[in-house]
């Protein structure tokens, strides 16, 4: 088999753990597999080298924030092929521009235009396996670029789309994709395999394990993922096509995430057009809106409930009080003690009564439901965050995720 694997900066963390990846990919080359390997920075590598550049500078320029930050999963590429050398395993290091990881100029957030695999299929021919410094690309000017956090999820799956691997290995901390996080509910099942689509939605809602625009990709690119931990043998999570599943489930995970604010306007004036304005206003200041209920107040005037991001709600507050000043809304309130827990499976699209169970369990747990958000594989609920575990425990035990 032709297989990537990637390992984070825990994973990667110190020369010792270094070392157990060398021992890990050498393993898998002399069963007979061809590797390419994409590393992240030693944990905490990224956070010190930003302290450095803020030493510096509050506001350093983007292009050199690339060219500091890209150092940090070089320096780990390079240690893991002397590591694999010495123990026997022909290997060699690549940089994102060796690698033919071709982006945009959009620096320190930059997305991936194209791959050339050339440098990558040469090394492969002759044996070797390729250790890719991961997060990192070059622009069409030739500027180094970064690919934002989580970066080297999105260059393991795009290279393995580019050279046609049989598998893409995501090794991390976590063991695989769960039921829930098992640190709210200790009952929490590994699943064994996952849609993209609802993977997709729990990275969206709040689940860690993986980069959301990395499923993205791998959907788009018909790559197989497999997320799985770097510190034992055991199997991890498949993450693939919908069709590759056989029996799929009513419900496979409750997602929470608390990073939620909820922004309540009262009294918005009844012109056609506003809610553009609103929301395009928004949008322009890259304010990422999630739920939106619009109704009907006093007076023929429009009451817009919506939420955001907790990081983003400076930047709503900013959009939000220019309407104010031009009496468009009569009053606006936050409300940073939220949550959103939400419900995904794939056999939604087949059964009926999953919301109303889902609103049963919160009435019987007396949690009361200020929003919710519906698609075809998801249900989410905005609720107060007080309720959050509780809220996780109940709908994990409803649908049964413990069996």
């Amino acid at each position: 088999m032709l297989i990537v694997q990637k390992f984070g900066g825990t994973s990667v963390g110190d020369l010792e753990r270094i070392q157990n990846v060398a021992s890990r990919v050498c393993e898998t080359k002399k069963a007979g597999n061809d590797v390419v390997v994409v590393v992240s920075a030693m944990s905490g590598e990224t956070n010190k080298l930003i302290a450095y550049a803020e030493h510096f500078s509050k506001n350093p320029q983007r292009a050199e924030v690339d060219m500091l930050l890209s150092s940090g999963e070089r320096v780990t590429a390079s240690l893991l092929a002397i590591a694999l050398s010495e123990m026997g395993c022909a290997a060699v290091s690549m940089t994102g521009r060796k690698a033919g990881i071709v982006t945009d100029n959009i620096h320190t957030k930059a997305r991936i235009e194209e791959i050339d695999p050339t440098a990558l299929n040469k090394a492969i021919k002759e044996g070797k396996i390729v250790v890719v410094a991961g997060f990192q690309g070059v622009s069409q000017d030739g500027n180094v670029t970064t690919l934002g956090r989580g970066g080297s999820d999105l260059s393991a799956v795009a290279i393995a789309g580019a050279i046609k691997a049989d598998l893409c290995e995501i090794y991390t901390d976590v063991s695989g994709i769960f039921t829930t996080d098992p640190r709210i509910e200790p009952r929490a099942k590994k699943l064994d395999k996952i849609s993209y689509d609802e993977m997709l939605e729990l990275a969206s809602l709040g689940a860690k394990v993986l980069q959301n625009r990395s499923v993205e990709l791998a959907k788009k690119l018909n790559v197989n993922l497999v997320t799985r931990t770097s510190f034992t043998n055991e199997e991890g999570t498949l993450i693939t096509k919908e069709e590759n599943i056989m029996e799929k489930p009513l419900v496979s995970g409750i997602a929470l995430d608390k990073n939620q604010a909820r922004v309540s306007l009262v009294g918005v004036k009844d012109r056609p057009g506003i809610a553009s304005d609103i929301f395009t206003k928004l949008s322009k200041s890259s304010v990422n809106v999630d739920m939106i209920i619009q109704n009907e107040g006093r007076d023929g005037k429009a009451n817009i409930d919506f939420t955001v991001p907790v990081s983003d709600l400076d930047d709503a507050k900013k959009v939000m009080n220019s309407f104010v000043k031009e009496s468009e809304v009569d009053e606006i309130s936050y409300n940073e003690n939220i949550c959103k827990v939400s419900i995904v499976g794939v056999g939604m699209k087949s059964h009926t009564g999953v919301a109303a169970k889902a609103f049963s369990v919160m009435a019987a747990e007396n949690i009361n439901i200020n929003m919710i958000s519906t698609s075809e594989i998801k249900i989410s609920m905005i609720i107060d965050e007080k309720y959050a575990e509780l809220a996780v425990r109940a709908l994990h035990s409803a649908y049964e995720l413990d069996k």
